[in-house]
């Protein structure tokens, strides 16, 4: 019963996709062809092409309206027999036979492919689900900022790839990690999940920054040692992140970055790169400097804009092969407010690209909206659904 009450909504949905107008094409040709027949000379037979409504039912409507078709053209090709006095003949009780047969295996494509929309129709639920428990929606406001956000995965039918991004709440302040996992689309999940997870279980400890850099590098090269497999080397799995910590009562934001593009600080109408002195390797590769994070600091004050991105944003190219000049566009929204800042960079990022973008895209946008001073601790909790 479910299954057919599943074939019956899926149908239904499948007829008004497509609309009543197609659907009365293969009517019009189980009316008009006998009616053509009629007038023809006896040596011209077009009852054949009947077969012609049925495959075309076939192909927009459901195994019902197919058979329902399918039923009407072998009744017109019975009736344009008996209207020439041929139906007893050879040849039209071989077209009746082979309309008959066809129309059956019509009949039971459409089943095949109600019950495989379905099975997609579930199985993409279910991959929704996952990727919104994995790349969790960042909160509009946490603490003194507010925040807005994009992203676009390399691969069209998914909503993760391998760029990451995440807010969380200490007592104090306000902490975000984005990040760039090795590789792209739908084969970097698993790091992506690995990463966040990670970040998340740590950044409620109130670790100094340092400490939880630290963790997050453990955490990636324990991942990348456990799940490794047997074609990859360790060394070649690793994050590209940038951790940023914004204190409620300093107007200050303080950044660690581990081999990712530095973000941007939008103030008086200009756009400052913010360069961390002495940048970290990628998450999974801090053996190379012996796990040294040194956070630095930079001026955040009120109405003070950050824009955190990964190199998905900054190396789209256009037709000629430049690649966008986010610090010099996004000068034109230094007053928008984090919403309409990151819609305003994501439309302008598609409209420069010549084509498709080729790797993950993620954006950030966060303001300070109070005063330090006046900020207080516990306003939000990230990491909750807007």
């Amino acid at each position: 019963m479910r299954s057919w009450y599943g074939f019956a909504r899926s149908e239904g949905s499948r007829v008004r996709s497509v609309g009543l107008g197609w659907l009365a094409v293969p009517l019009v040709l189980i009316v008009a062809i006998p009616i053509a027949d009629h007038y023809l000379p006896p040596d011209i037979h077009l009852a054949h092409l009947l077969v012609v409504a049925v495959a075309f039912a076939a192909a927009i409507a459901g195994p019902r309206l197919t058979a329902l078709v399918s039923l009407l053209a072998v009744a017109a090709i019975v009736i344009a027999g008996v209207d020439r006095q041929t139906l007893t003949t050879e040849d039209v009780l071989v077209e009746i036979g082979a309309l008959v047969l066809l129309s059956v295996l019509l009949v039971l494509f459409a089943i095949f492919r109600v019950r495989r929309n379905l099975e997609l129709v579930r199985v993409r639920q279910v991959s929704d689900a996952t990727q919104g428990v994995v790349l969790r929606p960042l909160p509009k406001r946490a603490g003194p900022v507010s925040i807005a956000s994009a992203y676009q995965a390399f691969d069209e039918d998914s909503k993760i790839g391998g760029d990451l991004y995440a807010v969380t709440r200490t007592g104090d302040s306000t902490r975000l990690v984005i990040g760039d996992v090795r590789g792209k689309g739908l084969a970097s999940i698993s790091d992506t999940a690995a990463m966040l997870g990670a970040f998340r279980a740590l950044a409620h400890r109130q670790l100094p920054l340092p400490e939880l850099a630290s963790y997050l590098e453990g955490a990636v090269r324990w991942d990348a040692r456990e799940n490794a497999g047997s074609q990859t080397d360790v060394g070649e799995r690793f994050v590209t992140a940038l951790l940023a910590d914004i204190p409620d009562d300093e107007p200050v934001v303080r950044l660690i970055s581990c081999g990712h593009p530095a973000p941007l600080l939008l103030h008086d109408a200009a756009a400052t790169s913010l360069e961390v002195p002495d940048p970290a390797p990628p998450l999974g590769l801090g053996w190379l400097s012996g796990n040294s994070y040194v956070p630095a600091t930079f001026p955040f004050r009120r109405d003070d804009r950050l824009v955190l991105f990964t190199d998905g944003v900054t190396e789209a190219r256009d037709r000629s092969g430049a690649f966008y000049p986010l610090a010099e566009r996004v000068t034109a929204w230094t007053d928008d407010a984090p919403a309409d800042l990151v819609k305003a960079i994501t439309e302008d990022l598609l409209a420069y690209a010549a084509a498709p973008l080729k790797d993950d895209m993620a954006l950030i946008a966060v303001q300070r909206d109070e005063p330090a001073a006046a900020a207080l601790s516990g306003d939000a909790v990230a990491e909750r659904p807007a």
